[in-house]
């Protein structure tokens, strides 16, 4: 069973997850054109209105962490809060998205 994670987790603690190898899922909740301009390596691209089409992708990682991004925060704290509602009980929404991630881990990634 996951952890009593929060719902939201900043750009920073993603980085460190990532640096550290931790086994958890990315998901891109916006849509393929936003995901065409600006991405973050290693996450997967669900946009949210084919979220609840994709559970199967999500299915191995139902009792572990799944962190959400967006543009800025919002997409992805609804989808976090949905997850949890069907038992994905590590799903986190990153807090400010990928705006804050350019601006404060990979100013390499285009802001728009």
């Amino acid at each position: 069973m996951s952890e009593n994670y929060p719902i939201e987790v900043d750009v920073r603690q993603v980085n460190s997850l990532m640096q550290s190898g931790e086994d958890f899922m990315f998901v891109d909740v916006r849509e393929v054109r936003e995901f065409e301009t600006a991405s973050i390596g290693g996450a997967v691209l669900i946009p949210l209105g084919t979220l609840q089409t994709s559970l199967g992708q999500l299915e191995p990682y139902r009792d572990k962490r799944i962190v959400i991004h967006c543009h800025h925060g919002g997409r992805s704290l609804h989808a976090a809060m949905a997850l949890r509602n069907l038992g994905f009980s590590g799903a986190q929404s990153m807090a400010g998205g990928i705006d804050d991630w350019s601006l404060s881990i990979n100013p390499q990634i285009s802001r728009y």
